[in-house]
């Protein structure tokens, strides 16, 4: 849990901002959208995916681009790299007496996938029935706009001082952020942290996400042979790695779904209106498929472990020749507890699979990936602050503190290195976004009031005043 920012102020200051000036703000938000969305949408052309088998060029372009927005906004702006891509750090002074703010984004994306997935060209940014369509749109080039958006809104003089962190390899895990926290993480203390990489709850209903599940991700060698050998002249006696895999991922759930391992932690989520039709429609489950798992479907989403093999290392079905395949491997992920530990629960799951790999198979299970949760103690003034102003860029509709079942390391460490700062994960996403995926779309209209909502925040948040020693 987050400790008491050092930073109060009264419920009735917080909440009762001028309404001609929320106003204003808003308003002139709205006028500065159309080149806002042209702005993302330049972003959005720069084809800045982030892992290593992609044009690593393009992603030093998109750091580029990113930091000449911020350099017009009058930000004092460095890109650094500390071993990894490169990440933009810009900053703009508190007025005295005034707190400051950091806010976050990405500038990398996912791989496209396949284009013959997607309805428009991934990189070249479409408009259809109000979504702007492209890899990073949304997730998280909206982001990186949002917080711009904020700073056109105060032309360039917010009343609080500003710290911009735009990351350039959250998609790839992140792996240089611990070391570019502790050699410039001076230029980031604020007392509160805005993330902007998360999720609303729906079209029209704003949220905060309070949690999110840890991850590990697994890899599973199985061998049973020292080399392929004719299925017809050994089959039966012989078993194929294939299978004593097969039998190991089955392992991972009970007949119900459920999932088997033994010791991991769970929780219950907080109770809001979703039903398995929402599910099925958000999710693209298959007529007759079944949910599965136990307990209400926001616990399973949110608070309790999911297990899922994401891709398995075997001879393809049109290559497969006819003989007993002597090694397999699939990659697994498994999604945690916001309070699981993940280096015990890797220890849960390399033992179980050890004990349910079958007939004397040779196993090996690889720690890939790891991240932990994150739970937010979310009370207190800034707290009331966002929230007060996403009523007002919802026209009065209250947000909604939500779990998120992804996982999102960087909210970990940005808790762990800032600890008495309030920290905030907002988003630009809502259940049709398709983040990672093909068709990847941004809700314009929701946008607009993100970019308000956060406008407002540095405008309500101008009104702590920090408490006397």
């Amino acid at each position: 849990m987050l400790a008491a920012p050092a930073w109060s102020t009264s419920v009735s200051r917080v909440t009762d901002v001028d309404a001609a000036r929320i106003s204003a703000i808003a308003t002139h938000v709205r006028e500065l959208m159309p080149q806002v969305q042209s702005d993302l949408e330049q972003l959005t052309r720069i084809p800045s995916v982030s892992l290593d088998s992609f044009d690593q060029t393009q992603v030093d372009r998109s750091a580029e681009a990113v930091a000449q927005l911020l350099r017009a906004e009058g930000l004092d702006v460095q890109i650094v790299r500390e071993g990894g891509r490169p990440a933009v750090i810009g900053r703009l002074a508190a007025p005295e007496g005034a707190p400051t703010i950091t806010l976050y984004a990405h500038h990398d994306v996912q791989p496209p996938g396949d284009d013959a997935d997607w309805d428009s060209a991934p990189f070249e940014p479409v408009v259809r029935d109000g979504r702007l369509y492209g890899r990073g749109a949304a997730d998280d080039k909206a982001g990186v706009m949002a917080h711009i958006a904020a700073l056109r809104a105060h032309d360039g003089r917010p009343p609080v001082g500003v710290n911009v962190f735009v990351e350039g390899e959250e998609e790839v895990g992140s792996d240089s952020l611990a070391t570019i926290l502790q050699r410039h993480g001076d230029l980031l203390a604020a007392d509160a942290i805005v993330l902007a990489d998360s999720t609303n709850w729906q079209i029209g209903v704003p949220a905060l996400t309070t949690t999110l599940r840890g991850m590990i991700r697994v890899v599973v060698s199985v061998r049973t042979l020292d080399h392929s050998v004719h299925s017809g002249m050994y089959g039966g006696p012989v078993p194929d790695a294939i299978t004593a895999l097969v039998r190991v991922l089955a392992s991972l759930h009970d007949d119900d779904g459920e999932v088997a391992l033994q010791g991991l932690a769970g929780g219950d989520a907080a109770e809001l209106d979703f039903d398995e039709e929402r599910l099925r429609e958000e999710s693209g489950l298959l007529e007759g498929v079944q949910v599965i798992g136990s307990g209400s479907l926001l616990s399973r989403l949110w608070t309790r472990p999911a297990i899922s093999t994401i891709g398995i290392d075997a001879p393809g079905v049109d290559v497969a020749s006819n003989t007993l395949v002597p090694a397999a491997r699939a990659k697994v992920s498994i999604r945690l507890a916001p309070d699981q530990d993940p280096r015990k629960a890797y220890d849960l799951v390399r033992d179980h699979i050890v004990r349910h790999t079958p007939w004397g198979a040779q196993v090996e299970v690889t720690l890939d990936d790891e991240g932990p949760g994150f739970a937010a103690d979310a009370e207190g003034p800034i707290y009331d602050a966002a929230r007060a102003s996403f009523a007002d860029a919802w026209d009065g509709t209250q947000p909604v503190d939500v779990g998120v079942g992804g996982s999102i390391p960087f909210v970990a460490a940005f808790a762990e290195k800032f600890p008495e700062a309030a920290i905030l994960v907002t988003g630009v996403e809502d259940p049709d976004t398709r983040a990672h995926g093909a068709n990847e779309s941004l809700h314009l209209g929701e946008f607009e009031r993100v970019c308000i909502a956060e406008a407002v925040l540095l405008e309500r948040l101008a009104t702590l005043t920090p408490k006397e020693a």
